[in-house]
C-alpha cells in the first residue's frame, strides 16, 4: 500500500514538472523565435536556416528553466496535498516524514539524470548543430539587408550603399566598398544595379561605372559598361565559429585536463585539435563544465528545500507565512544558483569549494530535518 502512495505521489510530482517546464519553455522559445527573426532580417539567411536555429535552441532553454520547474512543480504538490488533507492521511497510514524525505532524495537522482543527460549531451550537441547551420549558410536573403541611403556593413569585409531600388529590382546610385586581409581595398561606383542568380551563385550585375583598387598605396582605376560582382562569396557577421558551449563535454574534460598538465603521458590528443582548447579559455572551460556537471545536482537540494512545506501542517498558525519563508528561500537559491558558476576560476582550491557546495548544504538541511523531527 506504501508503494501505491509513494508512486501516485511521485507520477503526480513528474506530470507536473513536466507540465511547468514545458509551458514556461514554450512561451520563452516564442519569445526567442522572435528575436531570431534577424538572423533573417538583418542578416541575410533564409527561412530554412532561421527555423532550424530556432528549434535547436529549445534544448538550451529546457536546461535554463530546469531548477525553477523543478522547485515548483514539487512545492506546488506538497502544498495541493496538505491543503486536501492527504498528507494527514500518509502521516495516519503509518508513514514517517524522515521515510517521505529519504524517498524524495532518491526520487531526486531520476532528475539529476535527467539534467546532466540535458546539459551535457543534449544541450551541446544540439547548440553545435544550430550553430553548423549558420556556418554552412550563404545570404539567402540578401535583398532583405538592402535598405536605401544607409551604409550596410553586416556582411563581412564588404559595406553597400546605394539611393533607391525601384519596384523592378533597379538599385541606382551604387556605391561597394570591398576589404581583404591583406592591405588591399576596392571601392566600385555603378550607376545602375540587379540583382541574379546564376549556378547557384547571387550576382550583383553593375552598369556603367568605375572601380577603385588600392593596393599597400598604389592605386588603379578601370570603367565599365556592365560588370559582375559575386555577392556568394562574401559571408554574414553573424558568428560561426564553435563557441566553448557548444563543445561537446568530453572535448571540455579533455581540454581541462590536457591545459592543466594532468594527463600528458595519458592523453594523446593533440590541444591545437579542439577548438576554443586554449590557456586563456581554461576559465571559461571549467565555468562550462560546472554549469554541465556539478549544476544538476543541485536538483537535490532544491526538492529538499520543498519538503521543508510538510514540517508544518495548515491548521498551524504559522503556515503561510512558513510557505512563504520557504519559496523565497527557494527562488533566492535559484538566484544563487545561477550566478554560482561567476564564482569559478582557475583556483583549484575555490574550484574545490564550488565542488563540495551542493553537499554540505545537503548535508546541513538534512540535520535539520532530523532535528526537527526528533523534537
Amino acid at each position: 500500500m506504501k508503494k501505491i502512495i509513494y508512486r501516485n505521489l511521485a507520477n503526480d510530482c513528474f506530470k507536473n514538472f513536466l507540465l511547468i517546464i514545458l509551458t514556461i519553455s514554450i512561451i520563452i522559445w516564442v519569445l526567442q523565435a522572435v528575436n531570431f527573426l534577424d538572423i533573417v532580417v538583418e542578416d541575410g539567411h533564409g527561412f530554412f536556416v532561421y527555423f532550424n536555429y530556432t528549434l535547436l535552441s529549445f534544448p538550451k532553454i529546457l536546461g535554463r528553466i530546469f531548477p525553477f520547474a523543478l522547485f515548483l512543480a514539487f512545492s506546488y504538490v506538497f502544498i495541493k496535498y496538505e491543503n486536501k488533507n492527504e498528507l494527514i492521511i500518509f502521516w495516519k497510514f503509518g508513514i514517517k516524514k524522515i521515510n517521505f524525505i529519504n524517498f524524495f532524495i532518491k526520487f531526486s537522482l531520476i532528475f539529476v539524470l535527467l539534467n546532466l543527460i540535458l546539459n551535457t549531451i543534449v544541450t551541446p550537441f544540439s547548440q553545435d548543430k544550430a550553430r553548423s547551420f549558420i556556418r554552412s549558410s550563404n545570404l539567402d536573403f540578401f535583398e532583405s539587408i538592402l535598405r536605401p541611403k544607409k551604409f550596410i556593413d553586416i556582411i563581412e569585409n564588404l559595406t553597400i550603399y546605394f539611393d533607391e531600388k525601384d519596384n523592378f529590382g533597379n538599385i541606382k546610385n551604387i556605391i561597394l566598398h570591398e576589404r581583404s586581409d591583406t592591405n588591399e581595398t576596392q571601392t566600385t561606383f555603378a550607376k545602375s544595379a540587379l540583382i541574379e542568380v546564376r549556378d547557384n551563385k547571387r550576382l550583383l550585375v553593375l552598369f556603367n561605372g568605375s572601380s577603385i583598387k588600392n593596393t599597400n598605396g598604389d592605386v588603379s582605376e578601370f570603367k565599365f559598361s556592365k560588370t559582375d560582382f559575386n555577392i556568394s562569396k562574401f559571408n554574414s557577421k553573424t558568428t560561426t565559429f564553435q563557441k566553448t558551449q557548444e563543445n561537446s563535454t568530453l572535448e571540455l574534460i579533455i581540454c581541462s585536463l590536457l591545459l592543466t598538465n594532468l594527463k600528458n603521458k595519458f592523453i594523446k590528443t593533440d590541444v591545437t585539435k579542439i577548438n576554443n582548447c586554449i590557456p586563456e579559455n581554461l576559465e571559461r572551460i571549467y565555468e562550462e563544465l560546472y554549469s554541465r556537471i556539478i549544476k544538476p545536482i543541485y536538483n537535490i537540494l532544491l526538492i529538499l528545500i520543498s519538503l521543508l512545506l510538510i514540517l508544518k501542517s495548515k491548521d498551524d498558525p504559522t503556515f503561510k507565512i512558513n510557505n512563504y519563508k520557504i519559496y523565497t528561500l527557494g527562488f533566492l537559491f535559484i538566484v544563487f544558483l545561477e550566478s554560482s558558476s561567476k564564482f569559478v576560476s582557475t583556483n583549484l582550491l575555490q574550484n574545490i569549494f564550488l565542488l563540495i557546495l551542493p553537499f554540505l548544504l545537503m548535508f546541513i538541511i538534512y540535520i535539520y530535518f532530523l532535528k526537527i523531527l526528533k523534537n
